[in-house]
């Protein structure tokens, strides 16, 4: 488990140095490559917490469904819970994530807008 986590860590470690080195020659990346660039405001926000919130649900299903049913050999209505249990808490806390992205993107706004 230890080693699994390393390498993650260190495949986002490599990812990030490289997104942040840009050598002196290189070209601009076009705009409709850059995220965010095509669309502004409320469909930006929108789309990235629904997206946010379906993607981490779907990853979680896909664990547990791999490790109960694969490993644990548990099924049946153990998954049904699961699916059940999990689709409630992001119900739950999608309005929360939502307001919080909101407040975030708001003073960042805020705050360029004042330099």
């Amino acid at each position: 488990m230890l080693i699994g986590y390393l390498l993650v860590m260190g495949y986002l470690a490599i990812g990030l140095r490289i997104l942040r080195r840009r050598p002196a020659g290189a070209a601009r990346v076009p705009r409709r490559f850059v995220v965010g660039a095509t669309r502004r405001g409320w469909p930006l926000l929108i789309r990235q917490v629904v997206g946010t919130a379906v993607g981490g649900y779907v990853l979680l299903m896909a664990v547990v469904v791999l490790y109960y049913q694969g490993v644990a050999r548990l099924g049946g209505r153990f998954l049904a819970s699961a699916f059940t249990g999990a689709a409630t808490l992001v119900g739950i806390t999608l309005p929360v994530f939502f307001l919080a992205s909101w407040v975030v993107a708001r003073r960042r706004k805020d705050g360029a807008a004042t330099r």
